[in-house]
């Protein structure tokens, strides 16, 4: 079975990937966020489903999820508006979060959800890989879900290894060890991480995830990966410029 993750990374060109936060800046902009980002030529989103407690996430996503809770966002709301969304929307979707939602809605109901809905593959930084392959795994394939494991530039090769072999889309290469949406550019550090990972030859290609802002970190980051993501600066835009001005941002990036 073809995934849409899958047929996408084979496409002949660099991917770029936005991240936003479900439920902001106001409750119902989810769908036309996804749509318009569609529109604009992005190619693969990322759903956040806010937690009130997300480890990894800088400031302004944190401060989006805390938000979107306000404005009483739940795992229960998000499937909801996204239950026609392939009627609108071809590319791939992924929703981004910790795995608690999951586990307190039920994992395979919410395995099952996303395949109604026509979610492509989970994100969920805090599920081990060990966990996952013990427990899990059996329940993403069966409702067609790919899991996306990061790796940091202080995960070791044989960790780097294992995760390539069990994963089956790509790798989120995240690119420093700070959390999301600080620093400007990147240094040499990043530069040589990507290139070790480039010479690895992992057989899943890498997207890369923190730190990109702009065109010239979107190229940086795409020298050697498949493509990157955004989050931050794109939460930032929404904040400052509202859903009207998704064209902008992303003319901005390429």
């Amino acid at each position: 079975m073809s995934n849409r993750i899958t047929t996408k990374l084979q496409e002949g060109k660099k991917l770029l990937s936005i991240y936003f936060t479900a439920g902001y800046p106001a409750l119902n902009d989810t769908v036309k966020i996804i749509e318009d980002l569609e529109k604009n030529g992005v190619d693969m989103i990322e759903i956040g489903l806010p937690f009130s407690d997300p480890l990894a996430d800088g400031p302004t996503i944190q401060e989006s999820s805390t938000a979107a809770l306000k404005n009483g966002m739940t795992t229960e709301i998000l499937f909801k508006q996204l239950k026609d969304i392939r009627k609108s929307v071809s590319i791939p979707l992924i929703i981004m979060g910790y795995f608690n939602p999951m586990l307190q809605y039920g994992v395979e109901a919410f395995c099952k959800k996303c395949q109604e809905i026509g979610i492509d593959g989970l994100i969920l930084p805090d599920l081990p890989l060990d966990v996952y392959q013990d427990e899990y795994e059996e329940t993403f394939k069966k409702y067609g879900l790919l899991n996306v494991f990061l790796i940091t530039p202080q995960t070791s090769d044989e960790r780097i290894q294992q995760i390539d072999n069990a994963s089956n889309g790509f790798i989120y290469m995240v690119s420093s060890a700070s959390v999301t949406g600080s620093k400007s550019g990147f240094g040499q550090e990043q530069e040589n991480y990507f290139e070790r990972i480039a010479n690895m030859k992992l057989k899943n290609p890498q997207i890369v995830g923190f730190g990109i802002k702009d065109e010239e970190t979107f190229l940086q980051a795409t020298k050697t990966a498949k493509g990157a993501i955004i989050g931050s600066a794109f939460i930032k835009h929404l904040t400052a410029n509202g859903v009207h001005s998704i064209a902008e941002f992303v003319k901005t990036i390429r």
